[in-house]
């Protein structure tokens, strides 16, 4: 795989799920339709989370909703286990494929 897709495609979910919370705030501030919660996390899950983190953070946005704070922690979680597991060799993910199929 290219570096550059490696490196470009997080870079712009980053920005997606950053320009996303950002709207998002703005529409809440102005009292207009909402981006809704799912599209946030589907941005997140799908890579956008450390954009996700700065806007929250940047924009204080969803910081205080625990609901959501769980499931953005959980997205979160999820990657960096995938993370280790990929420089793992992908250990732990063959052993629960390997448990599951048996």
């Amino acid at each position: 795989i290219d570096w550059r897709i490696l490196v470009g495609v997080p870079v712009a979910l980053s920005l997606f799920s950053f320009f996303s919370y950002r709207s998002d705030k703005r529409r809440a501030e102005a009292g207009a339709w909402r981006i809704p919660e799912s599209t946030l996390h589907l941005a997140d899950l799908l890579g956008g989370w450390p954009g996700a983190f700065l806007a929250q953070r940047v924009f204080r946005h969803k910081i205080s909703k625990r609901s959501f704070q769980v499931f953005f922690w959980l997205t979160v979680l999820i990657h960096q286990f995938l993370a280790a597991d990929f420089l793992l060799n992908w250990r732990f993910c063959r052993q629960a494929i390997s448990f599951v199929t048996t």
